[in-house]
C-alpha cells in the first residue's frame, strides 16, 4: 500500500515538490551561512519525494539551543510560509475521502518544514 501511495504521490505533485526542496536546497548550500539550511531542505526534499512510509521524530543527539536558534530563523526566513502551503494544501486534500491519506502527508511535511532542525527521518 506504501508503494502505491508513493507513486500516486510522485505523479500528482510529489516529484515537483521534492523538485523545488532540492533547488532550494543547491542554492542555499551555495553560500557558506546557507549550508545548514540547505541540508534541512535536502531532509524535506527526502521526506516530500517518497512520504508514506517515513516518519520524523527529535533526534536525541541534537544540540537543543543551537535547533532551537537555527528554528527561530528558520520561520522568520520562509518556513512559516512553506508551512503554510502545506497546511492549506492538506486542508484542500482532506476534504474529499479520497485526498486524506495525501493530505495527512502534507499535514506531516508541515510539521518538518515548520521546526526542521532537531528532527530526523527514520
Amino acid at each position: 500500500m506504501k508503494l502505491l501511495g508513493n507513486v500516486i504521490w510522485l505523479i500528482f505533485g510529489g516529484l515537483l515538490i521534492a523538485l523545488e526542496y532540492a533547488v532550494g536546497a543547491i542554492a542555499a548550500c551555495i553560500t557558506v551561512i546557507g549550508i545548514p539550511f540547505g541540508l534541512q531542505l535536502f531532509k524535506l526534499a527526502a521526506l516530500s519525494l517518497v512520504p508514506f512510509g517515513q516518519e520524523h521524530e527529535p533526534d536525541p543527539q541534537a544540540p537543543g539551543c543551537i535547533c532551537l536558534i537555527f528554528n527561530i530563523i528558520w520561520i522568520f526566513t520562509g518556513g512559516i510560509i512553506v508551512s503554510l502551503t502545506h497546511l492549506v494544501y492538506g486542508a484542500l486534500l482532506c476534504i474529499t475521502i479520497i485526498g486524506i491519506p495525501f493530505g495527512m502527508q502534507h499535514f506531516k511535511l508541515m510539521g518538518l518544514a515548520f521546526h526542521p532542525f532537531g528532527q530526523r527521518l527514520r
